[in-house]
Order: structure tokens, then sequence, then C-alpha cells
């Protein structure tokens, strides 16, 4: 389970976003730091029981930096206010289809998919989803999947048109549409902080894994 103090500096630095207070509580991040790098090892163990790759992971392969990158930005806010980190066999990095956690007092989730792949890689998801709609359709359909994930797979951006080469006829066009494939599960905070939160999100990840492979098998 997550430890309350990691919660409280996330809560403190959304109130405190600056390099200053930053640095005058860098001890503070660090033991929330350490916090974050137990839990993912221990989720890197728990998905490597159902998606063996994972397990060759390094923590640090997983997590991404609390900096914000604001060189193109308006926002200049130097920090994110939330802790993450994405499982793909490749890493963080790694184009493919993964799992993701984050943490954000009030507004964590668990999620999984793909999120504004490349357009070669999107290229090959429609293609896919096209050619085998009736596997991807029992697939997001089915009653233990809906059950876990009851919106199904989601995309914050759509194309308003069909994309090249498909009709809007297409029985999969709401699909060929999509700019990113994702599911997705909130996480309260009394769920981070309880003691069975680790147990709790391997199955969540583990209910994702046949999404997951779809759209892995697409891109390889």
């Amino acid at each position: 389970m997550l430890q309350p103090t990691t919660l409280k500096f996330l809560k403190d630095l959304k109130k405190n976003n600056n390099k200053p207070w930053f640095d005058e509580h860098r001890d503070q991040y660090e033991k929330a730091k350490a916090d974050l790098y137990a839990q993912v090892q221990q989720l890197i163990n728990g998905i490597s029981s159902f998606d063996a790759p994972i397990g060759r992971l390094a923590v640090k392969e997983c997590i991404f930096r609390i900096n914000r990158d604001v060189r193109f930005s308006k926002d200049k806010r130097p920090y994110k206010n939330n802790m993450a980190c994405y499982f793909n066999k490749a890493g963080k990095k790694g184009r493919g289809a993964g799992y993701y956690l984050h943490i954000e007092p009030g507004h964590s989730f668990a999620a999984g998919g793909i999120w504004m792949p490349e357009a070669p890689v999107l290229a090959g998801i429609r293609q896919e989803i096209d050619y085998n709609y009736s596997e991807w359709k029992k697939l997001v359909d089915n009653k233990s999947f809906r059950k876990v994930f009851p919106e199904a797979v989601t995309s914050e951006e759509m194309l308003v048109r069909p994309p090249k080469g498909y009709d809007e006829n297409n029985p999969a066009i709401a699909f060929l549409k999509m700019k990113s494939f994702i599911i997705s599960r909130p996480v309260s905070d009394a769920a981070l902080l309880h003691k069975n939160f680790i147990k709790e999100v391997t199955k969540t990840f583990k209910a994702m894994k046949p999404l997951v492979d779809f759209l892995n098998m697409a891109i390889h």
C-alpha cells in the first residue's frame, strides 16, 4: 500500500508548485519517490505472473519524472501534481501497448492500452481491428471485461471523417476513428492506502491483458 505521507506530499505540491518550495521539501519528495519505487517493484512482480516480459524491467524504466517539460507550454509550473508509471516490455518509452498507473490525490486511476501512437503504429492497429473485427468486438463486449471497464475502449481524440481507406459504413468505424485505445478504472485515495492496493491494481491490469495483447499483435 502507498504511504499517507506520499499523498500528503502530492497535495502540498499542488498548492506550492514552485522550485523554492520543492527544494525546501526535497526530503519529503525523496521519501515519496522511495515509496513509489517500492510499489512499482511489487507491480512488476505481480504483472510478470501473467505477462512475463514485464518481469525483466527495472523500476527506473517504468517511472516518469515529476518534472514537467515547460519549454513549449504556457503553463510554467515546474512539477506534475502526480506520480505515474507505465509497464511495457520495452519500458516507458516503448511504442507498444501496456499498463499505466496514475497517482494523484482524488484523481488516481489504472489504465491500459496505447495513447496517441505514431501514424504507422496507429495504421497497423486500425488495419488489425478492420481485419479481425469479430475478434475485437468479442473482446471489448465481453461481460467480464465490461464489468471491470464499463466504458470499454475510449479515445480523447477522434477523427471526424473515416481514416483514409475506410468507409463510413464499416461496422468498426467507431473504433477506426479513434486516435488512442484506452481502458481505465478509477482508484480512490482509500484504495491507494489499503493493504490490498497492489493486489487489486494487479488484478485490474490482468483484466486488461487481452486488449493489450490484441494491440501489440497489431503493432508487431
